[in-house]
């Protein structure tokens, strides 16, 4: 199948349980019974999060399959801090929800960083051909 050992399929699932069981608690009580029917950020913002903990259901089962899901956890937080962490950090301050999101991120870009398996993403997402954009060209004709 492939070389990834037991323990690193047994890290990625419990990563993936992670983010189910913290996104469940979180997110699914406001999608399910909202507080209000107002469309803005927020909503937007909790039904995303919402699909990432649906999906993640599917990386217990399939948790290399499922890697482009931590790889976008991963991406998402590295952005949040690089672009509005710091600069609050280091201008006006982190008020306390920034502190506590910052936290968090951070444990999260941790974690993710060393659940992944680099190599196998590396073979698979960056040296790997990738998938042909006409069905002519995958038979190779042009």
């Amino acid at each position: 199948m492939n070389d990834i050992s037991t323990l690193r399929l047994s890290l990625l699932r419990a990563m993936y349980l992670l983010l189910v069981v913290g996104l469940g608690v979180t997110m699914w009580p406001t999608i399910i019974a909202p507080s209000s029917v107002a469309a803005n950020a927020s909503t937007v913002v909790r039904s995303l999060l919402g699909a990432l903990c649906l999906l993640s259901l599917l990386g217990l089962r399939y948790p290399l399959r499922m890697l482009p899901l931590l790889l976008f956890e991963l991406a998402w937080k590295i952005i949040w801090v690089v672009a509005f962490a710091l600069p609050m950090w280091m201008g006006p301050g982190l008020d306390e929800y920034a502190a506590e999101t910052l936290f968090a991120c951070a444990a999260g870009i941790v974690l993710v960083v060393l659940v992944l398996p680099w190599g196998y993403v590396a073979r698979e997402y960056l040296q790997a051909p990738g998938t042909p954009w006409s069905k002519g060209a995958q038979a190779g004709v042009h």
